[in-house]
């Protein structure tokens, strides 16, 4: 039996995005000074970006996005039981945790090892490689490869993950909850 509700989980996620739409929009800055992104991009070597010093098109763009993500899975919410129980987050978790967990994997693997300390994989980024200042000739999938994504993305995968274990664990006794009261309902008879 899981001690927090999918519910719950869900709606606490749904105000994790909303509260994140917020600080991207208004100090982006406070979310890539926080600990767990600094722990995280330490620990994963993982280099800083200073795209997020202040607002930004990009950072607006994500504000946006995060808001009507938040939003709209909240008022999924709000449907009858049944419904945003087995039909929507039954297909909406799993696909999730497998995009969130591709990206987180797509950041780390895909951050170039040189400019680092030593050989090693993990080894400290000293400075961002030159690919990760803006310029003509980068992409738009540098962006992705810094520790405010990588922390996004895989506490996201995290969420998801959770979400869906709970959601299965739910979704067995919604359905002994509905065949008692289908058994209930028959009188006895069969």
């Amino acid at each position: 039996m899981a001690l927090i509700s999918v519910k719950t989980i869900l709606t606490s996620l749904c105000l994790f995005h909303i509260t994140l739409a917020y600080f991207f929009y208004t100090n982006p800055n406070a979310i890539a000074d926080q600990a767990l992104v600094y722990v995280l991009g330490e620990a994963m070597g993982m280099p800083q970006t200073t795209s997020f010093a202040h607002p930004s098109g990009p950072s607006s763009f994500l504000a946006v996005a995060l808001l009507l993500l938040g939003l709209s899975d909240l008022l999924t919410l709000s449907l009858p039981e049944e419904i945003w129980l087995i039909h929507y987050w039954g297909s909406q978790a799993p696909l999730r945790i497998t995009l969130w967990a591709a990206l987180s994997l797509y950041a780390y693997f895909s951050t170039p090892s040189y400019g680092r300390a030593g050989a090693s994989r993990m080894s400290h980024p000293l400075v961002p490689p030159s690919s990760f200042v803006a310029s003509a000739g980068g992409t738009g999938a540098d962006g992705l490869r810094n520790r405010v994504f990588f922390t996004l993305a895989f506490l996201e995968f995290l969420s998801w993950f959770w979400v869906w274990v709970t959601l299965k664990e739910e979704v067995v006794r919604f359905n002994a909850r509905k065949r008692r009261r289908g058994s209930s309902s028959n009188g006895g008879f069969r």
